[in-house]
């Protein structure tokens, strides 16, 4: 059997105002931070033997990875479509911060954002995922069913903000 898998499917290409401006610093900080590896990379392969060079092979492995990221952001900064206005009426839309309820009575906050910006730590979760996708459309006081694996799990929107 081979590795085969097939390509993942295309994630959404939204974005907000403030995540656009995160990608493009980013792009800019690798851009210079690259110049540092490039130089490093030279200076370590005017050393000699490049086979056995820790310090030439490292660099050449984290310029590599830079590429990618530069590569991967280039490719994806001109296809975002960058959300700036609201909906008119009170439902879940992108860029909600949606407080939800649970059965046990706990009570959390999730901004739905695109895929590019989703972080755990924050509560920022994709447009992509299954709890944004069950919330899209919704209004406060509705119920969402939300299926955890086996379990279904009734969520209760208490509010719905937009920044």
């Amino acid at each position: 059997m081979g590795r085969w898998r097939p390509p993942a499917p295309a994630s959404s290409p939204y974005i907000t105002p403030a995540g656009f401006l995160v990608l493009q610093k980013e792009l800019e900080g690798i851009w210079l931070k690259r110049r540092e590896v490039v130089k490093a990379l030279a200076a370590a392969a005017a050393e000699g033997d490049r086979s056995e060079n820790a310090e030439y092979i490292y660099r050449k492995k984290e310029l590599g990875g830079l590429d990618r990221r530069i590569r991967y952001l280039q490719k994806r900064l001109p296809v975002l479509n960058v959300v700036r206005e609201h909906p008119a009426n009170h439902a879940v839309y992108f860029g909600a911060s949606v407080e939800v309820r649970d059965q046990a009575g706990e009570s959390r906050t999730y901004r739905i954002v695109g895929p590019d910006e989703a972080d755990a730590r924050t509560s920022a979760i994709s447009i992509d995922s299954p709890l944004a996708k069950a919330l899209l459309k919704k209004q406060v006081d509705d119920e969402v069913p939300l299926d955890t694996g086996g379990q279904v799990n009734i969520l209760r929107i208490t509010s719905i903000r937009y920044e």
